[in-house]
């Protein structure tokens, strides 16, 4: 059927007839300038593909009448201009597409179909580690090893370019995700098949919604529901509440766009906004780089919201001249969102539109600060740093506590490093880290950084040798204008040398410690810690041996590497003491805002990035040299230990199978609040006495190949026995951190692998038990592919982060919530029960549930299958199974 919005289509430029758009003005509907800027970008892509079948003229009204709307949970389809992946989730998607082709063969179907229809990017930025630090040549070394660690996927994700049409890699080596996005591959407005309409983008990084900061609408989603976005799907979601959250003032001299974004993350997660789009505005905004705005959107995953979008103003058209983009397309741009009505003037409050709820913040108020020791939203202040660390010492183990005897709080070990005696202590810094998306993006704070290693240098202070300090530019352009503008050398002086270009520490990638210093954390059971510029700080995420983990600006990560400790207050005591026995405090040696504008404004110029991005997809010699198979169809390799053919479609037949009631399932394991992805698939080191060491080893290779579960997510014998892996793990019927349970028929604990097997051969299913926000943390897909290969049939929770809900409905996993003011504790649950959950023949969104137990007690629960097209997820076993279906039929 042909669009029914035909009428309102018409060149953008009379001169040019065949470049059209559809003109939203002409709808001539007094609600559209009402609508939020958000609003919009999803109101036009239901008018362009308004087809009457997948998207419906209903939904366009829906979209329209959002004011009235929004509070009545009303599902509407989004498709999304491009996906964007990057290598840890983008590998297993490409196992998957080449699975899926297998299973459309068996099936009769043509394989080819199988292929991506919306564009997608793959980015490889999260293989690379800090293996090598403070030496010159610690990125070659560096890139090295993760060539050849990750030979065998790169040429993998090499066939998937060649394999797959509309499918672009950009290799290792050229910067992070989030930046790359932002600097080259965001159009802000698209120029494809003779029509212009907004930019928008679903990535398989929650931090997708960096590009937010452009005016480019982006969130994150599951790796299992951006393969059905490539293959043609839209995105079924529920329209969304939209918090419109006002920017008034000016920040203080000394406060950097971190300090801003820590925050408003701090903020938004008490005001509360899961599942909702955050819109700024207020003439706050218009005092914001594009890098700052960028950096506050970047960190919409910590505050729980679903976008944090910035419309896109003259600061964002300026942005793109700024990066380079060519001139003519940038003028376009401008041209057709002064057309639509999308273009802000942030300083004109008549161009207000209407919110759910509206909140604030004068940026004059935020004062610089730090978040940890164990979560991104538990701001503090720099001020209060000594003291909040000494009370968390003592407290009650829990986020903001590590219950360490009074009499050990100041513990002192002495050991060697490298002929030299030092001491460390609760507190000291070992992990000092320059890393991130999240910051590694902005030249002021980037600038700020390498300016205050230059004064730090010419002051007199260093850095202790034995703390491991590294810089990952998030792109090739920030090392350009480090070296330019002479702070290279005094970054490198103080062991803030690159180390690669990639997530890197952020992720967990942060490679070993020296193994005195090991030796001495161990030997004290100390509370080491790991200052870092990056958005993730998670209890065991960083590295196993930092159990405090501080997001900070990158200039406060040198600071804290020079101080050496966290117990220290920055406004009072001095960082050190030089030479000449002179005291230096932060405050001889911090940057002013002129300075680094100053700077930036000479060194950063379209020029660099031109020359860094168009060499990009040719620049990496190694990449270059690989050879990848050319069939369509991909010939799996038995002996490999890297990329292995999945199980999920085995037995797959065209004919639908009825839900059946989850009968006598026993509980794999039972959590308390705040479990994240990294506690349920992590993405770091194999442990050596670890189910997945020991498959590892059965194959032949020893520890150091071992290489890290997110480089194996192409391989489900390794990824389903790294499920619940995390040492750190809180389970309930154990005593003690680490990643075991109680196997309940014989009283054994095992390792949660080796209990989920047993249940598996005795034929019973398993759930899982959870408080709030079960699934926080990274969107990753195999936090539910995991527990699938597990045999855990649903979970029990009381909320859900958004993009893990998702993932385990793409999976057929059920994810149940106890009804309000419910929880395991006033139904006194213990987890030793035995569940039998009914499932009714019919089903419907968000429907409670019967759940009895062998105790005799029932209660109800709702199924969060939050949309009709979730329910037909489900009925098919899953996403993927669904669009097998479809492709084969």
């Amino acid at each position: 059927m042909s669009n029914p919005f035909v009428r309102i289509v018409e060149p953008l430029d009379p001169k040019q007839p065949l470049k059209k758009f559809f003109n939203l003005s002409k709808l001539e509907d007094v609600r559209y300038a009402r609508l939020p800027f958000s609003i919009r970008v999803l109101l036009e892509a239901a008018i362009r593909n308004c087809d009457e079948f997948l998207v419906k003229k209903g939904d366009v009204e829906n979209i329209l009448n959002w004011k009235a709307m929004q509070h009545k949970n009303v599902e509407v389809p989004f498709k999304p201009a491009r996906v964007i992946l990057q290598d840890f989730t983008g590998v297993p998607a490409v196992v998957d597409f080449a699975a899926m082709r297998d299973a459309v063969k068996k099936l009769g179907g043509d394989p080819e179909k199988i292929n991506p229809i919306c564009p997608a990017d793959l980015v490889i930025d999260h293989s690379i580690q800090v293996d090598f630090s403070r030496r010159s040549d610690s990125l070659q070394k560096n890139q090295d090893l993760e060539f050849e660690r990750n030979k065998e996927r790169f040429e993998f994700l090499k066939w998937g370019s060649q394999a797959f049409k509309n499918m672009r890699i950009i290799p290792p080596g050229s910067g992070i995700i989030h930046q790359v996005n932002l600097e080259y591959l965001a159009r802000v407005v698209m120029d494809q098949d003779g029509y212009y309409y907004p930019d928008s983008v679903v990535g398989t990084d929650s931090h997708t919604t960096m590009i937010d900061g452009l005016g480019v609408l982006g969130w994150g989603v599951g790796g299992i529901e951006a393969e059905a976005v490539m293959l043609g799907q839209p995105i079924s979601m529920v329209l969304p509440e939209v918090v419109g959250y006002r920017l008034l003032g000016n920040p203080q001299p000394l406060v950097t766009s971190t300090d801003i974004v820590l925050t408003i993350t701090k903020h938004l997660r008490q005001v509360g906004v899961v599942g909702k789009f955050v819109e700024f505005f207020g003439p706050g905004v218009a005092q914001l780089s594009i890098a700052d705005r960028a950096t506050i959107a970047n960190m919409c995953p910590e505050y729980g919201a679903t976008a944090a979008y910035f419309p896109v103003d003259d600061i964002s058209i300026g942005y793109l001249m700024q990066t380079g983009r060519d001139k003519e397309k940038v003028m376009c741009t401008k041209k057709y969102l002064e057309a639509v009505g999308m273009l802000r003037d942030f300083k004109n409050s008549s161009q207000d539109p209407d919110f759910t709820q509206v909140v604030e913040l004068d940026l004059h108020t935020v004062v610089p600060c730090c978040s940890g020791p164990k979560r991104p939203q538990d701001k503090v202040a720099v001020s209060d740093m000594k003291k909040d660390f000494e009370t968390c010492l003592g407290a009650k183990q829990g986020f903001k506590g590590f219950q360490i005897a009074p009499d050990r709080h100041n513990s002192i070990v002495k050991f060697n490093f490298e002929g030299s005696d030092f001491e460390l202590a609760h507190g000291s810094v070992v992990i000092a880290a320059i890393t991130s998306c999240t910051n590694t993006s902005n030249p002021s704070v980037m600038l700020g950084a390498g300016l205050l290693a230059k004064k730090a240098v010419e002051a007199g202070l260093t850095v202790k040798p034995y703390i491991k300090t590294s810089l990952s530019p998030g792109s090739g352009v920030v090392t350009y204008y480090l070296r330019e503008s002479g702070v290279m050398s005094y970054l490198s002086q103080l062991g803030f040398d690159v180390v690669g270009y990639g997530c890197m520490t952020c992720i967990g990638n942060s490679g070993p410690l020296p193994e005195s210093v090991v030796e001495a954390i161990t030997q004290g059971d100390l509370v080491a810690v790991g200052v870092l510029s990056g958005n993730r700080n998670f209890e065991g995420r960083v590295h196993p041996n930092t159990r405090a983990n501080y997001l900070a600006s990158p200039p406060l990560v040198i600071a804290y590497a020079i101080a050496g400790t966290i117990r220290i207050d920055l406004e009072k005591e001095p960082l050190g003491i030089n030479a000449s026995g002179k005291k230096i405090f932060l405050k001889d040696i911090w940057p002013t805002r002129n300075e680094i504008q100053a700077v930036e404004h000479q060194f950063v110029i379209p020029g660099m990035f031109k020359e860094v991005y168009q060499k990009i997809e040719t620049v990496n010699k190694s990449w270059n040299a690989l050879n990848a198979p050319s069939d369509k169809l991909y010939t799996w390799d038995p002996k490999s230990t890297y990329i292995k053919s999945p199980p999920f479609f085995d037995g797959l037949t065209l004919a639908l199978q009825t839900p059946k009631t989850i009968e006598d399932a026993y509980v794999l394991l039972s959590f308390g609040d705040s479990v994240t992805t990294d506690h349920i698939s992590p993405a770091g080191n194999i442990a050596r006495n670890s189910p997945a060491a020991r498959y590892l080893t059965s194959r032949g290779l020893t520890p150091r190949e071992f290489n890290s579960y997110g480089s194996r997510r192409g391989n489900d014998a390794v990824m389903a026995r790294g499920t619940f892996a995390n040492i750190r793990l809180v389970n309930k019927f154990i005593d003690k951190q680490g990643p075991q349970t109680v196997h309940f028929p014989s009283g054994e604990t095992l390792d949660v692998f080796d209990a989920a097997e047993r249940y598996k051969q005795a034929g019973h299913p398993l759930i899982v038990l959870a408080g709030k926000e079960y699934g926080t943390g990274s969107s990753r897909d195999w936090a539910a592919k995991g527990p699938f290969l597990l045999g855990v049939k649903a979970v029990l929770a009381e909320s859900y982060e958004r993009i893990h809900r998702s993932n385990l409905v793409g999976m057929g996993v059920i994810p149940l919530q106890y009804l309000h003011g419910q929880d395991a504790g006033t139904l006194g649950l213990t987890g030793r029960e035995r569940y039998t959950i009914i499932i009714p023949e019919k089903l419907t969104p968000q429907m409670n549930v019967q759940i009895k137990l062998d105790t005799g007690k029932t209660f109800q629960a709702i199924m969060r299958f939050d949309t009709d097209v979730e329910l037909t997820y489900f009925h098919n076993g899953g996403i993927l199974n669904y669009m097998i279906r479809k492709m084969a039929s």
